[in-house]
């Protein structure tokens, strides 16, 4: 539950194309091992795999040597096979050979130890993680401790392949370093790890070389989990052991800066949209020398390997300078000279290369290159701005596919083929296309070898067959692609800070051309009535998955996933079906540049419709995203500026109800439905539905429906406890924790200025619930908050500050005594750290929240905060409004759960209608009759469970 995966898989297609650039510190170590040790002792009957087994010869004299002649004949013809690049051949001789060696565990760990190896040639993960790990298990039988820690590095190395990187960091560690405790200037001596980890066996046996390899491996997994900081600290530990390798170290150094560059553009971006210019500088000089310091580890690199005779280390080190190069076009990081001649290089040299992963993938990239990269998977789109000419990228793709083919490796001929496939498929020769895809989909499902590329080309597949016309065997392929990415989301949507952005050009277009298809298909009327409902079914399905992937994209880990239903949407309408019976929802969908509404309701078949303006002149009445947006920017503009109206304009608002809310006007009756809970998309999440207006009953929408908002409805429907809603004398008698900031502070470089209603505030909660605990102003700091919370249970917690939600979660924050901030991952931390699930927290309240504008990731911290932080529900505001409204509404709010035994959307609608009426009630209500104005109690909104 608290994985915190923030990068992506190296494996995965950039998802793929990172696998291109990054170097594999442990395989290109252990490449080099092999390389030395086959030197030293090529006629040896055991020729390893890896250096360290030299040693163990050494160390064990005779007893490496076989007792039992047909096994040594078998050792060594697997060796051959090995060298003969013949893998299946390899496995078959050395398990032969294991069989003969069961009672002999100094010989059958070094059988295990090559068969961990050639398993990984072969792309089968899982057998090589046996191989490893039995090695492991003979070398600790005879003590070779050494060779453990040596085992325990390559193993690592394989769980880091497998975007698994904090099982390596186990492996290698023991212990997970959540933040810098040493600074980079700090040597290795100060990095410490448990006794029986890969670094401290190293350590202990004064083993430089697997102190390397552990410390190298280390680093590339703290960069995988997206501590940059970390992971240069122990890729400059491993450099201070010996100098012997620095052409690995560097490259790695180079990727962990490049790394940490764009996460520093992303909050330079982030700090810009909230108008911090100063922080927005401070980060853009960070990107850049960060971008300069992975330039000149990336040419250190590449120097060193070319003088020290290492081809493979030396064409890594190209490609990741050419793709430097590629991704800082516009900066100028690289010289164009410098790039060009960098691609020279990389061609040269490639023509020499033996054959290998690294030259397969080495002659994909080449062929793909561009000066001024989209920042996205090459396979996904055509450019027309590639430095290779036709001829040149195909002679390139055809050599990889055949090289591919030499080594018998299903992930390179996987890749190899689905390249060559794109590339007829920007050239438009669908069967060419088809059928260089189509052996990329089998080379990739031959023992899942690379499940992690086969969404890819299943996607492609289905372009191709979509351009044929072959609409249902396309949707067939979109199917499968979409369903396998669902099965590995968990490991690609944790993704890396340095491409989580890509996940809007990789990974949502395939759910959007997926659910747009199957709506294409209802509307020309190819599918039968029968069936509309199973394919509305799935659309559905496929729409909440999108919502789930975006949510775990933005905050870079699957906590969020921690409740999900494994139920789809309509089986929990169904199963629910009690609980929703006045409920509807809503959920909106943007697809190609329309937008459509999804209305589903208990017992009853889905409909969908494009939202239309009947008023739009032409044939086509269905209104453009970018019309839509607009006008969703455009009511949020008018709302937040309502302070300076004396009357509220509802031209907008009601131009919106007509759009969204009018078309389902039968279905949602408000005599059977009184409550529509909302699962937006994109910007539509910006702006409260409950301020909708309809203008033929000159009501807004919460005057007829109580409102609410869920990421969704798999991630909030309530169980059976959930749905138990207390009683008001348990409501009256519960705990609330109230925390509150009526100081300015400043965080960041930005000003918050003081909130003068928040004593008011605070004394209306403490005096319904007279069971409380306050922290207030400089009482109020994260650790006090964690220390509340460990030792009290709080069903209600209520913040009454300032709380930031940016585009990146790093800038999503609750401003806290002391001009200190509470980050979300903290308040997650300290929510989700309860004595048990019973303990949890049901309300959470956030009254002076502020999102982001014009971009619509910031809402989706809001939209998950709830969530993600493990509470039940949350009430929280879509822009702060400094005045004592929140006051007011909040009180009525809480007046409403407590003692009329309200559902949460229903205490939080009666409190707006109040507000909304603010001109007719008596003066003895004491309410300020301005409160009317949409802009005092609109950005409230229930999110989450709304029962």
């Amino acid at each position: 539950m608290k994985t915190k995966n923030q990068k992506i898989l190296l494996s995965m297609p950039r998802l793929m194309h990172i696998l291109l650039k990054v170097v594999n510190f442990g395989k290109m170590l252990i490449h080099l091992f092999i390389q030395q040790y086959q030197k030293l002792n090529r006629h040896r009957f055991i020729k390893v795999l890896f250096f360290a087994t030299l040693l163990i010869c050494l160390f064990f004299g005779q007893v490496v040597f076989a007792q039992t002649p047909n096994a040594s004949l078998l050792v060594e013809q697997g060796i051959k096979d090995y060298d003969a690049g013949n893998f299946p051949n390899a496995v078959k001789h050395w398990q032969e050979a294991l069989n003969q060696y069961k009672n002999n565990p100094s010989e059958a760990a070094v059988v295990n130890e090559n068969l961990g190896r050639v398993y990984q040639q072969l792309g089968q993960n899982k057998e090589a993680i046996a191989s490893l790990s039995a090695a492991i298990r003979d070398y600790t039988a005879v003590e070779n401790l050494q060779q453990v820690g040596r085992m325990q590095s390559e193993l690592a190395q394989v769980y880091s392949n497998l975007g698994q990187p904090r099982k390596a960091i186990a492996l290698l560690c023991g212990q997970l370093v959540e933040k810098s405790k040493i600074s980079e200037n700090q040597g290795s001596q100060q990095i410490e790890c448990t006794p029986e980890s890969a670094a401290q066996i190293a350590t202990k046996h004064n083993d430089k070389r697997g102190k390397i390899a552990a410390l190298g491996i280390l680093g590339e997994a703290y960069r995988l989990i997206g501590n940059y900081d970390q992971a240069i600290i122990y890729l400059h530990a491993a450099q201070q052991v010996s100098p012997e390798y620095d052409f690995l170290v560097l490259n790695s150094l180079g990727n962990a800066y490049r790394s940490r560059a764009q996460l520093h553009e992303l909050q330079a971006n982030s700090a810009n949209q909230a108008g911090i210019v100063t922080k927005e500088k401070e980060f853009t000089n960070k990107s850049a020398a960060d971008y300069n310091q992975a330039r000149e580890y990336f040419q250190n690199s590449i120097k060193l390997a070319h003088n020290q005779k290492q081809p493979l280390a030396e064409m890594r080190g190209l490609l990741n300078l050419i793709q430097l190069g590629s991704q800082t076009n516009e900066t100028k990081v690289i010289s164009d000279e410098t790039f060009n001649n960098a691609h020279k290089d990389a061609l040269k040299l490639l023509e020499d290369l033996p054959d290998s992963a690294t030259k397969v993938y080495g002659a994909i990239d080449l062929a793909y290159l561009q000066r001024h990269s989209q920042g996205t998977s090459p396979f996904t789109y055509c450019s027309t701005q590639m430095l290779s000419s036709d001829n040149e990228a195909l002679n390139l793709l055809k050599s990889s596919v055949l090289i591919s083919n030499n080594l018998q490796d299903n992930r390179l001929q996987s890749y190899a083929n689905g390249a060559l496939g794109h590339f007829w498929e920007c050239h438009q020769d669908s069967k060419q296309a088809l059928r260089y895809t189509q052996n990329a989909i089998i080379a990739a499902d031959k023992k899942l070898s690379a499940k992690d590329s086969l969404y890819l080309w299943e996607w492609q597949a289905g372009r191709i067959l979509d351009h044929e016309n072959r609409k249902e065997e396309a949707i067939a392929s979109y199917q499968r692609a979409f369903e396998i990415l669902e099965d590995i989301r968990q490991d690609i949507l944790t993704a890396e800070r340095d491409v989580q952005f890509d996940f809007r050009d990789v990974v949502r277009p395939l759910y959007r051309t997926l659910a747009r298809s199957r709506l294409d298909l209802l509307e020309v009327g190819a599918i039968a009535d029968k069936g509309r409902a199973k394919e509305l079914s799935q659309v559905v399905e496929t729409i909440d998955a999108l919502k789930l992937a975006e949510l775990q994209n933005y905050f870079g880990n699957d906590c969020i996933l921690s409740g999900l239903n494994p139920k789809q949407v309509g089986e929990l309408l169904e199963d629910n079906s009690a609980a929703f019976k006045n409920t509807g929802f809503l959920s909106s969908i943007i697809l190609d540049g329309e937008t459509g509404i999804l209305l589903q309701l208990p017992n009853q078949t889905t409909k969908f419709k494009w939202i239309e303006d009947p008023n739009q002149k032409g044939t086509s009445k269905i209104v453009s995203s970018d019309r839509l947006q607009k006008k969703i920017a455009e009511f949020r503009t008018g709302l937040v500026r309502g302070e300076e109206e004396v009357n509220y304009d509802t031209t907008t608002a009601a131009e919106l109800y007509d759009w969204i809310i009018r078309p389902f006007a039968e279905d949602i009756k408000p005599e059977a439905v009184k409550t529509l809970v909302f699962i937006q998309d994109g910007f539509l999440r910006s702006v409260p539905m409950a301020a909708l207006y309809d203008r033929q009953q000159q009501k807004y929408l919460v005057e007829t429906y109580a409102v609410a908002t869920t990421p969704s409805l798999r991630l909030t429907t309530p169980k059976v406890r959930d749905g138990f809603r207390p009683t008001r004398g348990q409501r009256s008698t519960q705990k609330a924790l109230i925390l509150g900031l009526t100081q300015p502070a400043t965080i960041d470089g930005k000003s918050f200025g003081k909130l003068f209603s928040v004593p008011e505030e605070v004394s209306a909660i403490k005096s319904l619930f007279p069971n409380y605990t306050d922290l207030i102003d400089d009482n109020f700091v994260p650790e006090s908050f964690k220390q509340k919370l460990e030792k009290t249970t709080y069903p209600i917690v209520h913040i009454a500050s300032h709380a930031q939600f940016g585009i990146i979660p790093e800038d999503t924050f609750i401003v806290t005594g002391k001009n200190q901030k509470l980050t979300i991952n903290q308040l997650e931390n300290s929510l989700q750290n309860l004595n048990s699930k019973l303990d949890s927290v049901e309300l959470l309240v956030l009254t002076a929240c502020e999102t982001a504008v014009g971009d619509d990731r910031a809402t989706l911290g809001l939209a998950g905060v709830a969530l993600q932080v493990g509470v039940k529900s949350a009430i929280a505001s879509l822009w702060s409004v400094t005045d004592a409204s929140t006051a007011e509404l909040v009180k009525t709010f809480y007046t409403n759960y407590r003692n009329a035994g309200m559902s949460i959307a229903e205490a939080l609608q009666k409190a707006q209608i109040r507000m909304i009426n603010a001109k007719k009630l008596p003066s003895s209500e004491g309410i300020n009759i301005k409160y009317d104005n949409p802009v005092y109690w609109a950005p409230m909104i229930a999110i989450g469970n709304w029962l």
